[in-house]
């Protein structure tokens, strides 16, 4: 019986943690390989973003600086998107819609809608496109990244392969305590 109390005292201290939303900087790299061939896609939706909140200038600063730079130097990557923001994710899916570019008649050279859950590990669903503009400024050709369902270690870098387009992403707890030194050795 006594068990039982110490059970449930610990679930009632420790469930609404569980639960709760936290917060993480959230890190993307969108690249082309550009040694993959390239693939005829249809033009983006014109409702790329669907209901998915927009990026806007919730920036903060990119911590795969080295990494991104190490992919502009190898000719064959171009990185397309480089952008680090910080947001809640919890056990609700959250859409984050990201745009780079000039907009023209409601879509941009780049365009995407990321989708992150967070649970033990945090689930993707990733969906990207390059598009090439006519001269009247409407989408021609599109190049596509569609990744569903992808289940991502926090705190590591991961890949996310989509033939020619690829995305580095990394998600990393600004919450969690990062484990402390060892204290130094005391001698007698």
């Amino acid at each position: 019986m006594r068990v039982f109390r110490i059970l449930s005292l610990l679930l009632v201290v420790l469930a609404p943690s569980a639960f709760a939303d936290s917060l993480y900087q959230v890190e993307m790299i969108l690249i082309r390989q550009n040694a993959e061939p390239e693939m005829s896609n249809r033009a983006a939706p014109e409702d790329w973003d669907a209901g998915a909140v927009r990026l806007g200038d919730r920036m903060s600063p990119p911590r795969l600086a080295n990494i991104a730079d190490k992919l502009r130097a190898d000719a064959n990557y171009t990185v397309l998107a480089h952008k680090a923001w910080e947001q809640n994710l919890g056990e609700q899916p959250v859409k984050i819609a990201i745009a780079e570019g000039a907009e023209q008649f409601g879509q941009f050279p780049i365009e995407g809608v990321l989708s992150l859950q967070l649970g033990r590990f945090t689930d993707i669903d990733a969906d990207f496109w390059v598009n090439q503009f006519d001269s009247n400024g409407s989408v021609i050709a599109s190049e596509h990244l569609s990744q569903k369902d992808v289940r991502t270690k926090n705190n590591q870098l991961n890949y996310l392969d989509g033939g020619r387009l690829a995305l580095l992403i990394k998600i990393t707890s600004l919450t969690v305590k990062q484990p402390s030194a060892p204290p130094p050795d005391i001698q007698d």
